[in-house]
């Protein structure tokens, strides 16, 4: 209810009476075409406010009360290069600017063609996250961002070190943050590029219109369709990096009768592989928006797409796989009938259906209100080997322990694992195991068969199973935007939202491979392998030994349950050169846990709800522009706010029981940033300093780990929940980008970034298991000053684009990448690294050896060299278009990342493996694509 009145309350403040200025006025052609060019961005550089042009090419900017002197008019639209109009502006003065030209920019198609490659490598890796992507899309007039987006992308670089779970997106200004993990789901709108185009995007701190936004930046992708231009447009594209090919086709219908507009878009991307092996991927996109303006007043909009997508994943290796099958093997797969299969699928199918209605209330006063709805599931499939041997006893029936790790690249199957044994070396085992797996080492998917096939011929269950881990997913969304001019020199905006998720996870079979039933019990979770079967610990205790076919729920099952209200208030001042914001927030956020299994382990602390998690938050931003004159500007912007932990660090192992996260907080964050900015004819140029600090954070992770001390039995050995709280992060780094229009046709253009991200304290470390009741406090994990693994810290590029008069295109950059860590262990930092596992220290401890086995490892400095070009034609009222870009055309071998693998948990046992010469548990890493190309040719008419 009071949320209600919140929003009526909410609805009604702000109305004005309309006041009369001096205006800028003018009409936007087609240079070529000679047609009118709508929605183009008007803006008068060192203010905020901007307008469109409407669907004949006008325009009419109010020019800000008592500004007079020199400035420069913007007018940008995708797709045509940018105006930049010198004007003298006098008091109370109208400016008619007549017929204004705008040329197409055939570089534009870089990024209209180049958006899928930025866009794909959000998809290679589940683990990695690649920073705030989907802005940079629309980066075309910042050198830095550009730079970021298509040549720094492949490097898994991240502006300003940020995660995408700081950085906002907004579609008709509904927020579609994923609640579990805050970041975006960049496949539930893939293959709809063309309906993209439409972006208002503010980078890190700024003023924004429809939300409060967050330190990365945010976007908002306008779907409407009265905003499209009408026309048609297919194209086909090939690639060798996600996928083999696309096709797309996409018509806008413009204005009908009764003020009727339409758009649909269809799209298909395929291929039964790309740069990494064994990476199918098979995707379409659909898309329809229906929009009918009512009157002056009054638009209604429906929006609704649908991308399902279905993705191979594949994994980091070790050196020693590297050396032995390169950087293009995936273990995750095999040939089964001559065809590849990969066993780890990632599916995501979650259509997005949204009303939005528009409301122009008085000539200074809109509203907007939206609804949306998204429904569906994503699945991760995977190989589960815990099935059972049943054997009988005379009257009595044991289980015997599951299937071996079948992953051909597992630890115990390369030739380390025969030579871990210092003057006890199996040579022969060894080079068998090594020649076996360089002659093939896939997932042999016939053994699987033969195992299972066996185990049914002795009435028995199924060793092996092909079971997929489903997040369910229905959203409700909720947003009303309220803009509104107070006086010339004031304007405010503010918005309401809401958003409920129910979010149902289980895991299922999807294939019993040749086997019969599967065994529903946690073996895992047992001593010794060979156990009575009364004495089985259970999954579900309400469903005891139950036998699971295929397309049935097993071994967990649990909903969560969230929900979010945000209110968010913005005050705007230009006044002559002076701009400036201030802007506040606040959120409510809560989350439940519903158990629908009872576990055997967690009888009392799993079925059922747990107790309810509230956060209610604050934010302050604000900032301040100043145009010293058409030139240059100078701008600096800050922001505090607190912020509720995602769902995924507030429940320790929300699988198997209700525990929440030990000290949980809401997570604080401060970050300001400063620029100085130049432009000129031909001659632009931007330098920004940035600080940002990241407190109160959690972070939950699961691993297997040998060498744990205090588990109360006599072993050391147990897979747990790592759960790192009070993390404090620090961002602080100044970015540069550059150019210089040579000659009419030839920019020649640089770019730099130096960062430092690091760990600023050393946060607290407990862990749970299976294995053991409770938990273990570990204290703090060592890690301050330890550097993020965020992809490069520091980046430089040198380039050049030509552009002939003729409509063709090409460019050229050398792009070098420094200071990539990988991700260090939390866990062997802490004084578990230095103990037995009786509990005292380790006998053997060298403070300097454990120094140097402690390092964090710098990954190698490289150079990529990337190629881009294009041409359009026009041929009768039809235009034809081929874009080409060829990336690391040097074929350099580089790591984009990787991380320690917690196995070796203590001094001793890390020490050994460390002083072998192939360590069994050394780091793991991602590599970078080689020579990759991507070419797309079009029609549009």
């Amino acid at each position: 209810m009071r949320f209600v009145v919140f929003y009526l309350l909410f609805q009604m403040v702000f109305i004005n009476l309309y006041s009369q200025q001096s205006k800028i006025d003018g009409q936007l052609i087609n240079a070529r075409t000679q047609q009118p060019i709508d929605n183009a961005k008007i803006q008068l550089l060192g203010h905020s406010e901007y307008i469109h042009s409407d669907l004949n090419g006008y325009f009419k900017l109010k020019i800000p009360e008592r500004a007079e002197g020199e400035f420069l008019l913007k007018i940008a639209k995708e797709g045509f290069k940018d105006l930049k109009l010198p004007l003298v502006i006098y008091a109370n003065k109208s400016i008619d600017l007549e017929v204004l030209l705008m040329n197409p920019d055939i570089a534009e198609k870089q990024l209209q063609m180049g958006s899928i490659v930025l866009s794909e490598n959000a998809l290679n890796q589940e683990n990695i996250d690649v920073g705030f992507i989907p802005g940079l899309l629309n980066a075309n007039r910042n050198n830095f961002l550009n730079a970021a987006a298509f040549d720094f992308s492949q490097t898994f670089f991240k502006a300003r070190g940020y995660d995408s779970e700081y950085g906002v997106i907004l579609i008709n200004g509904l927020a579609f943050n994923k609640l579990f993990d805050g970041r975006p789901q960049w496949s539930n709108w893939g293959g709809l590029n063309d309906v993209q185009r439409n972006q208002e995007f503010v980078y890190g701190v700024g003023a924004t219109d429809q939300h409060f936004g967050q330190v990365a930046g945010l976007t908002n992708f306008t779907m409407r369709a009265s905003k499209f231009s009408k026309g048609s447009k297919i194209s086909i594209s090939a690639a060798n990096r996600s996928y083999r090919g696309r096709l797309m086709a996409t018509y806008h219908s413009g204005e009908i009768d009764n003020a009727w507009y339409y758009s649909v878009s269809a799209s298909k991307r395929w291929g039964e592989e790309g740069f990494t092996n064994g990476t199918l991927y098979n995707s379409y996109g659909i898309f329809f928006a229906a929009e009918k303006t009512i009157n002056k007043k009054h638009s209604i909009n429906l929006t609704a797409f649908y991308t399902p997508t279905t993705r191979g994943k594949s994994a980091a290796i070790t050196d020693e796989v590297f050396e032995l099958k390169g950087r293009r093997y995936n273990s995750y797969w095999g040939l089964q009938n001559g065809k590849i299969r990969n066993a780890r699928l990632r599916e995501i199918k979650e259509p997005i259906v949204m009303l939005n209605h528009y409301w122009k209330l008085t000539s200074k006063t809109s509203l907007q209100n939206n609804l949306g709805y998204q429904f569906g599931k994503i699945s991760n499939s995977r190989l589960d080997y815990g099935g059972t041997n049943l054997i009988n006893f005379g009257d009595d029936i044991f289980y015997e322990g599951g299937g071996r790790n079948p992953d051909p690249a597992y630890y115990q199957n390369l030739p380390s694992y025969f030579l871990r044994f210092q003057g006890n070396e199996n040579y022969e085992a060894a080079y068998k195991i090594q020649q076996e797996f360089i002659e093939d080492g896939q997932l042999n998917w016939q053994s699987l068969y033969e195992a299972n096939q066996s185990q049914k011929n002795s009435n028995s269950n199924a060793i092996y199973a092909l079971a997929a881990d489903i997040a369910n997913n229905r959203k409700w969304l909720f947003s009303s935007q309220f803009q509104h001019t107070i006086s010339p020199i004031f304007s405010a905006n503010a918005a309401l939202s809401y958003t409920h998720l129910l979010n149902k996870n289980y895991a299922e079979i999807q294939d019993l491979l040749g086997g019969s039933e599967f065994l529903d019990i946690n073996f895992f979770a047992e001593e010794t392998e060979t156990i009575p079967l009364e004495e089985a610990v259970q999954n579900n205790l309400k469903n005891p030994n139950k036998l699971v076919r295929e397309g049935q729920v097993y071994k967990y099952h649990y909903n969560l349950n969230a929900a979010q209200a945000k209110a968010f208030y913005q005050l705007q001042f230009r006044k002559n050169k002076l701009s400036a914001f201030l802007g506040g927030s606040v959120s409510y956020t809560d989350y439940i846990r519903d158990g629908k299994f009872q576990s055997g382990l967690y009888q009392n602390q799993s079925l059922g709800e747990s107790q309810q998690l509230d956060f209610t938050n604050l934010g302050f931003k604000g900032g301040i522009t100043y145009q010293f004159n058409g030139k240059h500007a100078a701008i600096l912007n800050s922001s505090y706010q607190t912020r509720a932990p995602n769902l995924q660090n507030s429940f320790s192992n929300p699988r198997q029981n209700n525990f929440i996260v030990q000290n949980l907080e809401s997570e604080h964050i401060f970050s300001i940033d400063g620029s100085y900015q130049f432009r000129s004819s031909n001659f632009n140029a931007k330098l920004t300093g940035y600080f940002s600090n990241f407190s109160k954070l959690t972070d939950v992770s699961f691993y297997y780990a040998d060498g744990l001390s205090g588990l109360g039995r006599n072993t050391t050995t147990a897979f747990v929940q790592e759960v790192l709280t009070n993390i404090e992060k620090q961002h602080i780094g100044i970015e540069f980008g550059a150019d210089y229009q040579l000659t009419a046709s030839l920019k020649l253009k640089t770019v730099v970034a130096i960062g430092q991200h690091i760990f600023a304290n050393n946060p607290n470390l407990y862990v749970t298991s299976d294995s053991f009741s409770g938990s273990i406090d570990y204290g703090t994990s060592k890690l301050k000053n330890y550097r993020l693994a965020n992809g490069p810290q520091h980046a430089a590029q040198v380039g050049f684009e030509y552009r002939d008069p003729d409509y063709w295109w090409f460019g050229a950059t050398a792009n070098y990448f420094s200071h990539a860590f990988i991700n260090s262990s939390p866990l062997i930092r802490t004084d578990n690294f230095a103990t037995a596992p009786d509990g005292l220290p380790l006998a053997n401890y060298n403070p300097e050896v454990a120094k140097r086995l402690l390092q964090q490892e710098q990954l190698p400095d490289y150079w990529l060299v990337n190629l881009i070009g294009g041409k359009s034609w026009k041929i009768k009222q039809k235009y034809l278009g081929l874009f080409v870009s060829l990336n690391n055309i040097l074929d350099t071998v580089f790591k984009t990342g990787g991380y320690e693998q917690s196995r070796n948990a203590n001094y001793t046992s890390l020490k050994e493996d460390r002083e072998r010469e192939m360590p069994i548990f050394g780091n793991k890493y991602w590599f970078g694509r080689g020579i990759t190309y991507f070419t797309n040719f079009y029609i549009r008419f």
